[in-house]
């Protein structure tokens, strides 16, 4: 190899990885908007995000599609919480802070994993229009992202959400199977998911490890998960 083969070969390479860092920046981006997007109810600007492919996992459910994205998101999400309203409405909390993102881009650029959480404070004020509550919720992100046109787009946003607990009483006195979750399709059910997540997830108190997508960071070995006592102390 000549120098200047050399060269040219160091450049490519530096080239190819700076383009890597320019897309995990572009997609925290993403995600991190995903967030604001949530916390002020703006469902139209969440589902401009996706693919037209992407899909949702949320409590149990798959919500495949653009139609399915728009199905939890604007039909259901937005006709519970703000009536119909794509924006906040007054009374009405529901931060999502996006937390921990460990963002693996794909040697082709073609695709991304994210894997992250976020810590949510949610919540109806006492003077706003129905039932004044107060709660604490905390969930892992296991998505996957794809670069369309030069844009990265989520292609699957998986939201397992943990653990929930009342202001007032904390997560230790969560009810087993506090969010109950979907056990009807759409479209037998209208605002019901595709499919249902394989195997079935379980809340807090269950502890279970969502699988990572990427190997161990040291030893380069796929991360061991062992949830055999992860739900011991439910009676199904």
């Amino acid at each position: 190899m000549t120098d200047v083969t050399a060269l040219e070969a160091r450049i490519a390479r530096l080239e190819h990885e700076l383009a890597i860092q320019q897309d995990i920046e572009q997609i925290r981006k993403v995600q991190y908007t995903y967030g604001y997007f949530i916390d002020k109810s703006q469902y139209n600007e969440v589902v401009d995000l996706f693919s037209d492919e992407g899909e949702v996992w949320f409590l149990g459910g798959i919500y495949r599609g653009k139609a399915g994205v728009r199905r939890l998101y604007i039909e259901r999400f937005q006709g519970t919480f703000t009536q119909g309203h794509n924006g906040p409405r007054y009374g009405w909390l529901l931060d999502h802070p996006q937390l921990q993102m460990v963002i693996d881009v794909a040697p082709d650029r073609r695709t991304a994993t994210v894997r992250g959480r976020s810590m949510m404070q949610a919540g109806l004020h006492e003077s706003a229009e129905g039932a004044q509550r107060a709660w604490w919720e905390g969930g892992i992100y296991d998505n996957r992202y794809v670069r369309e046109d030069g844009v990265w787009k989520i292609a699957r946003l998986g939201y397992f959400p943990f653990w929930h607990g009342t202001f007032a009483d904390g997560w230790a006195k969560t009810p087993i199977d506090y969010i109950p979750f979907t056990k009807t399709l759409y479209p037998e059910d209208p605002l019901g998911p595709d499919a249902f997540v394989e195997p079935t997830p379980r809340l807090w108190p269950a502890t279970d490890i969502v699988p990572f997508p990427y190997p161990h960071p040291v030893t380069g070995k796929p991360i061991a998960i062992d949830n055999s006592r992860a739900r011991e102390g439910f009676k199904d």
